[in-house]
């Protein structure tokens, strides 16, 4: 996707980030498999700013709570006090990689004309498309996820919460005109997400 390059102990401590339980789903492999379409987005409609993109996809989860509202804004500074602590002189605009981190809290709350007054409108829509894309994935990776979503939260927040805001979270989603923001994973992946979504409400009623 990008010639970034982390120092070893820049990587070191940013899996170790990711190895802080519980991490059921949001671990460093979830990383692996967001870079993976960001490599897709590489190959077809490309990148404006692929390293500060790569960035924030390696550290958009890296501070992680189940049940707290702030596990977005505390990664995005732990990837700026990263970012000038080991990358001082490569030339990253670090305010952008927080900016995208930050937009992951509201997931779904977007449509794809709130990027429009952006520099890089594309590189905002296809990060978020990325981070979201396991909506689409097979039905059985799919239930892999959820069933990871679940477990994290198992014992932090009472079930009956977590199945009442995942529920609302999934019917919201189904409500929406488009799930994803950009063309290149609204063809590919809309009509997948929408009947694992559809399936997951209907069999946990």
């Amino acid at each position: 996707m990008s010639s970034l390059q982390l120092p070893p102990a820049q990587r070191a401590r940013l899996e170790a980030a990711y190895a802080e339980p519980p991490r059921a789903y949001h671990h460093f492999g979830h990383v692996q498999e967001v870079l993976g379409h960001c490599r897709e987005v590489a190959a077809g409609p490309g990148w404006r700013q692929p390293r500060e993109v790569e960035l924030a996809v390696l550290y958009h989860d890296a501070i992680y709570v189940p049940g707290r509202s702030d596990n977005e804004s505390r990664s995005a500074a732990f990837a700026v006090e990263e970012i000038g602590r080991w990358l001082p002189d490569a030339g990253i605009d670090a305010d952008r990689v927080a900016a995208l981190i930050e937009l992951t809290a509201r997931h779904g709350q977007f449509v794809a004309s709130d990027f429009d007054s952006d520099p890089a409108p594309d590189d905002v829509r296809h990060f978020l498309d990325c981070d979201m894309a396991i909506l689409g994935a097979d039905p059985a990776r799919f239930d892999a996820y959820d069933r990871g979503i679940a477990s994290e939260y198992r014992g932090r927040v009472p079930a009956w919460l977590f199945r009442l805001n995942r529920r609302r979270f999934v019917k919201a989603l189904l409500q929406r005109e488009r799930i994803y923001l950009s063309e290149f994973f609204h063809q590919r992946l809309e009509a997948r997400a929408r009947a694992n979504l559809r399936r997951l409400i209907t069999h946990k009623r």
